[in-house]
């Protein structure tokens, strides 16, 4: 083979082997800082969204997330977030990691655990559910999700909910709360920079983002609010916090169950679905 001929081919295949590069890297950028794509799993969102249905989901909305570490067998989080197009509002579809991947009644980070649901509370907010209705203290004439799915929890007997499996009570479990799915809060939505009064009630509601937040989770003791060997009876909040929702009351994973969300977990707005 001639020289010219050898020169030829190797500028073709630089051609092809940049192109390829190029393409990696406008994939991997679109990926991290502009849209993704996942799979719902479940019907949790129905009748929004559906199982197995493809969605796309915004990081250009919120701001993409930018990790400090990429130590991702970490339960902690390290990150910071790129400025957004905006800010979450009551009522979009978000998806965020789930806060309890390991199932040990801590908010701790998994990177490839992705939940998918209505944002209920923003930071700041206070939020119920009253006779089955998602409830915002800001808009409190707004139907927030699906009002057939919600209407149905507020008319179906206890005796048939738990014939469907759905299970009534609420997050937090202990205490003297006792909240169910039908009539919950009202629940402040931690803010950075809330300075909330604790009680041997409310605590058990805010110790899962207090333990996040110090690494120590607050108990009560002889009626006293201890975080571990401190009496405290406020406690000023470092974060901010989403309460979100599944659209399917009867069989969906939430807030309800597993309270706030830290918003360093937040991914992206649901925005659409490829099919």
């Amino acid at each position: 083979m001639s020289n010219k001929k050898i020169d030829k081919v190797l500028r073709v295949f630089n051609i092809i082997v940049y192109s390829l590069l190029g393409l990696i890297a406008l994939t991997a950028f679109l990926l991290v800082f502009v849209c993704d794509q996942f799979v719902v799993s479940g019907f949790s969102m129905s009748p929004t969204l559906h199982s197995d249905q493809h969605i796309l989901v915004s990081k250009l909305s919120y701001g993409a997330r930018i990790y400090k570490k990429y130590d991702f067998d970490s339960p902690d989080l390290s990150c910071f977030r790129m400025p957004g197009l905006g800010k979450i509002e009551v009522g979009d579809i978000v998806a965020f990691n789930y806060p309890d991947p390991n199932k040990n009644h801590k908010i701790q980070f998994r990177i490839n655990y992705v939940y998918t649901k209505r944002c209920i509370g923003i930071p700041g907010d206070t939020v119920r559910i009253v006779d089955g209705f998602y409830k915002n203290s800001r808009l409190p004439e707004t139907v927030i999700g699906v009002e057939a799915k919600q209407r149905s929890l507020r008319e179906m007997s206890d005796s048939i909910l738990h014939v469907r499996g759905v299970v009534l009570r609420a997050f937090p479990y202990n205490g003297g709360l006792k909240w169910t799915i039908r009539n919950l809060g009202p629940a402040l939505v931690p803010r950075k920079g809330s300075v909330v009064r604790l009680d041997t009630n409310n605590v058990h509601y805010f110790a899962r983002a207090i333990e996040y937040e110090t690494g120590v989770r607050p108990t009560v003791d002889d009626g006293i609010v201890r975080l571990g060997d401190k009496e405290v009876r406020t406690y000023t909040f470092s974060k901010d916090y989403f309460f979100f929702g599944g659209d399917n009351l009867f069989d969906s994973r939430d807030s309800r169950y597993f309270g706030v969300v830290p918003a360093d977990f937040v991914i992206g707005k649901v925005v659409g679905a490829v099919i």
